[in-house]
């Protein structure tokens, strides 16, 4: 067997690549015509990973980052892309970052807020998506302000305008989108975070785990990550060395 081979049996032991698809952020991933045409980057990579490894490739689209973090334990998944945090990493395992993406708030325009240090105060209200990389990062980090979950990121945007509460976290480029689409509304120009963006598989597959990281640092060095984000209309995202 060759080593490939013995990737591909540990990565895939059905026989086939079954990714996860986290359409909760739009800047790396985007529904095709139907499950089995997705778009993105993440998309493309899975698709990179198949085609190297002689893999038929499976999607198994979910509306969250929560949810593909949860459908690991149901062994549903053999790939997936997920922002790196600790808290994921107890049954998942990560490659190096592909993507940095910043984390920020969207505001209404006649807010004071002008920076996102300025709302961590007491009686702030944050709506967020629960088990986003930004909620786990904003758990940890946010001393006074309140998070008010909602079960996606589109969730959220919806329960910041609707409560009237004072911010949204979530990634830059589709709260951009969102407050060019509507008036009244801003993202603060600064960022609480980099999240960083990685391939993941299941813990256990280390075999899998070590071909991982070599094929996503291969595919920076090569230009083929900033190819994949500009070919699905992302080419402002940082691709970190």
């Amino acid at each position: 067997m060759t080593q490939k081979q013995a990737v591909a049996a540990e990565l895939a032991p059905s026989g086939v690549l079954r990714v996860a698809m986290n359409y909760g952020n739009p800047v790396l991933a985007q529904r095709g015509a139907h499950e089995q045409s997705p778009k993105g980057v993440s998309a493309d990579l899975a698709r990179s990973v198949a085609q190297e490894l002689g893999l038929p490739v499976q999607f198994h689209g979910y509306d969250a980052a929560q949810a593909v973090v949860e459908a690991v334990y149901r062994d549903e998944w053999d790939l997936a892309f997920l922002a790196i945090d600790p808290k994921r990493a107890e049954k998942i395992r990560f490659s190096e970052a592909y993507v940095h993406i910043e984390g920020t708030y969207l505001v209404r325009e006649e807010s004071a807020f002008q920076t996102v240090d300025q709302l961590d105060r007491q009686g702030v209200c944050i709506a967020v998506g629960k088990g986003a990389a930004y909620d786990l990062f904003l758990s940890r980090h946010l001393n006074h302000a309140d998070l008010v979950r909602a079960t996606t990121s589109a969730d959220a945007i919806d329960l910041f305008v609707e409560q009237e509460l004072d911010a949204a976290a979530g990634v830059r480029q589709p709260l951009e989108r969102y407050a060019r689409s509507r008036s009244g509304l801003r993202v603060l120009p600064d960022s609480f975070t980099v999240i960083r963006q990685a391939m993941a598989v299941p813990s256990e597959r280390t075999l899998a785990h070590a071909w991982i990281e070599a094929f996503i640092a291969r595919q920076k060095k090569e230009g083929m990550v900033a190819q994949f984000l500009a070919d699905s209309g992302q080419a402002n995202v940082t691709v970190p060395e």
